[in-house]
């Protein structure tokens, strides 16, 4: 690390929200202005009320943040400026010889909560069923706007921005030769480097691949039939259809990525925030939905409110927000194929918001060096499956090794 004098230096980085910020944040709960029911019997209006009611109770009378901040504060925290911005990160060293660095990027509604699960199992294999051989390094990083890491104060914080940005990272902290892996926007920011190819970087792992062919891609995003010559086969139509269920279930997206800074009740509404979060994805929803009332799968009440209750914590609801904003400008596609030539790991989660074909991975990643279907999870892999997904990492960056 360098001199803590200078503006770039790595600085170690602590956090401390008080009692009186907590009890606020459940008197704001408790004091939450309801509206009336849906008038469904499902969520196609958005996060059901049940649901948000009884997340509300547990959140004001039962929920404890100090358990996940203990586990926060169990962990290395750093901070250092690149390119104007502080960006916070987690640096997690592995004691096994030959660890491979590994830099691990979080999503939207997500932070770097999403990972607790994973570090000790990536960092320390031979204690949770792997091999010394299977150990890594972590960097995981907040990206700008979100949680720890400082906020833009002038548009152009766009993936490829944070691409290069976490290239100068993995640098700063003297690695010379590292993996990458990402899901949701984490993927989008990788996928990124794996286009500017920064020395250094040998591969990457994917759990939302980037894969659908252009002109099909073109075509949905734009609503549009797909080309007449355009023949694909069952598991490539099913993609297809779930691609476009995809876009008109993202009503949040299209809020941030148009008028972000409308969403400023977020940051006075820790009830508001929640519903707006929860409704991400039709199929996570609904998971969330049984584990609130009781069902736990995947994740627990007391995951999802982590990581809702760090968002109003630091006051990131809007500035996090602003990263679909940035993105539409920079033109970037959520899940077109990019050209990507580097070494990619795939892994496919059931119900993940769509699922690519092994087909039009191996097109958009001619380096292709593992592409697996799992048994379990979705959207947050990490999160909801750890065990699935440490494992898939260990299978799919393997070949990186040598």
């Amino acid at each position: 690390m360098s001199d803590s004098s200078e503006p770039t230096a790595v600085r170690p980085f602590t956090f401390e929200f008080s009692d009186e910020e907590l009890e606020e944040l459940r008197r704001r709960v408790r004091e939450t202005r309801w509206p009336e029911k849906e008038t469904v019997d499902d969520q196609s209006q958005g996060t059901p009320l049940a649901t948000l009611k009884e997340l509300a109770r547990y959140w004001a009378e039962e929920y404890d943040w100090r358990k996940v901040e203990a586990k926060l504060k169990a962990l290395p925290h750093y901070v250092t400026e690149i390119d104007g911005l502080d960006i916070h990160f987690i640096h997690v060293r592995s004691e096994h010889e030959d660890a491979l660095p590994l830099l691990v990027t979080h999503g939207w509604p997500g932070s770097v909560i999403e990972q607790l699960k994973i570090i000790d199992p990536l960092v320390d294999p031979t204690s949770h069923g792997g091999e010394a051989s299977d150990a890594f390094h972590l960097v995981v990083p907040s990206m700008p706007g979100y949680g720890f890491s400082q906020k833009p104060t002038a548009p152009g914080w766009n993936p490829k921005r944070m691409a290069a940005a976490w290239a100068e990272l993995m640098k700063r902290l003297g690695y010379t030769r590292y993996a990458a892996q990402g899901g949701d926007w984490g993927a989008i920011v990788t996928e990124q480097m794996g286009l500017q190819e920064p020395e250094g970087l040998i591969g990457f792992h994917t759990n939302m691949a980037n894969a659908v062919p252009p002109d099909i891609m073109t075509a949905i995003e734009g609503g549009a039939p797909l080309p007449a010559d355009v023949s694909l086969s069952p598991e490539e139509n099913e993609a297809v259809e779930q691609l476009r269920s995809a876009y008109a279930d993202v009503p949040y997206a299209y809020e941030m990525g148009t008028a972000p800074q409308s969403l400023a009740g977020l940051v006075d509404s820790p009830v508001g925030l929640a519903a707006f979060m929860l409704d991400h994805d039709w199929q996570s929803l609904e998971m969330i939905s049984r584990s609130v009332a009781g069902e736990p799968e995947g994740l627990t009440r007391d995951d999802v409110l982590d990581n809702i209750t760090l968002f109003w914590l630091t006051r990131s609801a809007v500035s996090a927000a602003r990263l679909y904003w940035e993105n539409a400008r920079a033109g970037i596609s959520f899940f077109g194929a990019k050209g990507v030539k580097l070494p990619v790991a795939v892994s496919v989660f059931p119900t993940e918001m769509y699922r690519p074909p092994r087909s039009w991975a191996e097109k958009a990643y001619p380096n292709l060096i593992h592409y697996n279907k799992l048994p379990k999870g979705g959207h947050f892999a990490a999160w909801e499956q750890p065990e699935y997904f440490v494992d898939d990492v260990r299978t799919g960056l393997r070949p990186l090794r040598h």
